[in-house]
């Protein structure tokens, strides 16, 4: 079958078909840097993880983005556009400047990241360093008269320019409760509309633009961020729930007023993860962080399948139980990788298609569930079918290589057992030849942020490259020359 997904939008599943045939533009809503990441933030971005790579293993090629907000215009109560932002929360609680709070935290986020075995984007942009784009995206919104002006220097979107406002949260104009979440200011036409925007003297991070000396609302980050590195389109964008609104909905008013053109094809969203069956909270002390899991002896890999398992349209819940439960199924994941590269003895598997019938039987049912809006856990039907009916059957040689190809090509997808360090040595040479090549078309085309991801990546498989005079060779970090 071909690939499904559950569009946000539209509110139901639909053929995936991307703006052009066999490329896919996907744009992710990364961390605000204000302190580190928790799981249930990264339930989102394993999401965006898993799904780059099942496009990727059917044969697309993606271009990821996910964006670092490092103006972060979030209130402690959640409110997008007022009050003081958690960059200068934690930039006050910490006694360091909001720039140094957002390399620490930046630092930290890339560190989980590669923990779990998340792949770089293409692209991690970080709102600073888009200003120039927000303004000229703000001062065409101006323009087409979906913006203005007013007398403090503050710039406001006009939702009521904007009549589709509210199609992807269901929250049309007529139905959103004026003042429930939106405190009444009385510089805006409408107590709906939202800062593009700011001037406060107070903010400790500033720019010049037509309008004074501010900083830019937060919506408008992601919209100009998307638009210099995707184009005006994109093909998917995904996010967590509370995303949704309004977020994403002061987005599509953003992209599609400044361009008049769809802005997204495809929305996908990630429900949020509970603990023990209630809510995360830090009044609750259960925010839990990568490290903090597995100080306490669950590997990284553990919570990296914990979180896939469920459906990403269903409420997770996390409990220390599943944990322990997902810690022995990576082992025994692990054992049967090492048991069947034994059992294979240096054999070459054969191509797709010509494989053990039930090798066959079990990647077809992992597609299966891939391809019907990532349904990983009708996927790990495939994946521990493979396990049972290899275990049961005993192969050898080419048949024992044919389970261990697809056991890869599922891993690929999946990400535990190379999380988990596994599989790794099976094909690490072909994997970093093809990475270095990569590179260096990256470096051609002077594409160096993309150049600099690849290598990032390799030093994360503990590869180091050797730049010299006749090329680039390579080493596993802490071998000798």
């Amino acid at each position: 079958m071909a690939l499904v997904l559950h569009n946000s939008l539209t509110r139901k599943k639909e053929p995936f078909q991307p703006l052009q045939p066999g490329k896919v533009r996907m744009y992710n809503c990364g961390p605000t840097v204000y302190g580190q990441a928790h799981i249930g933030n990264f339930r989102a971005f394993l999401f965006a993880d898993v799904l780059r790579r099942w496009l990727e293993s059917s044969g697309y090629d993606v271009t990821q983005v996910m964006n670092l907000t490092d103006v972060g215009h979030l209130r402690e109560d959640d409110e997008a556009d007022a009050g003081a932002d958690r960059m200068e929360l934690a930039s006050a609680r910490e006694q360091l400047d909001p720039w140094k709070i957002a390399e620490k935290y930046i630092a930290l986020f890339f560190q989980d990241q590669r923990a779990l075995g998340i792949k770089r984007a293409h692209h991690h942009p970080r709102a600073t360093e888009y200003i120039a784009e927000m303004i000229a995206m703000i001062e065409v919104l101006i323009a087409k008269g979906h913006a203005y002006v007013v007398d403090t220097g503050d710039v406001y979107y006009d939702v009521q320019s904007f009549p589709a406002y509210g199609q992807l949260s269901g929250n049309t104009l007529e139905d959103l409760e004026v003042g429930a979440r939106i405190e009444v200011n009385a510089d805006k036409r409408d107590p709906r509309d939202f800062a593009l925007w700011k001037t406060d003297a107070k903010h400790l991070m500033q720019w010049d633009s037509p309008w004074g000396r501010g900083f830019p609302g937060w919506h408008v980050e992601c919209s100009a961020m998307s638009e210099a590195l995707l184009g005006e389109q994109l093909d998917i964008h995904t996010g967590g729930e509370d995303n949704i609104f309004p977020h994403h909905e002061c987005e599509i008013a953003q992209s599609e007023g400044a361009h008049g053109t769809t802005f997204v094809r495809t929305w996908l969203h990630t429900r949020f993860l509970q603990v023990d069956g209630g809510k995360m909270s830090k009044t609750l002390g259960n925010l839990y962080t990568v490290d903090e899991l597995s100080e306490q002896g669950y590997p990284p890999a553990a919570t990296r399948l914990l979180l896939l398992k469920g459906h990403y349209r269903q409420v997770l819940n996390f409990t220390f139980e599943g944990l322990a439960e997902a810690t022995q199924t990576v082992a025994k994941l692990q054992r049967f990788a090492r048991e069947t590269v034994e059992a294979a003895d240096g054999a070459a598997a054969r191509p797709r298609g010509e494989r053990a019938g039930w090798v066959e039987s079990a990647t077809r049912k992992f597609a299966e569930g891939m391809d019907d809006d990532l349904n990983v856990s009708v996927a790990l039907d495939g994946l521990f079918s493979l396990l049972r009916e290899t275990n049961r059957r005993g192969p050898t040689g080419a048949e024992a290589a044919d389970a261990l190809a697809a056991l890869h090509d599922m891993d690929a997808v999946l990400g535990v057992l190379e999380t988990a360090g596994e599989l790794r040595e099976v094909d690490l040479d072909a994997e970093v030849e093809a990475l270095i090549t990569a590179r260096g078309a990256a470096r051609e085309a002077r594409d160096w942020a993309r150049a600099d991801a690849i290598r990032d990546e390799l030093t994360a498989l503990g590869i180091e490259l050797l730049d010299g005079k006749d090329g680039v060779s390579w080493r596993r970090i802490g071998a000798s020359t």
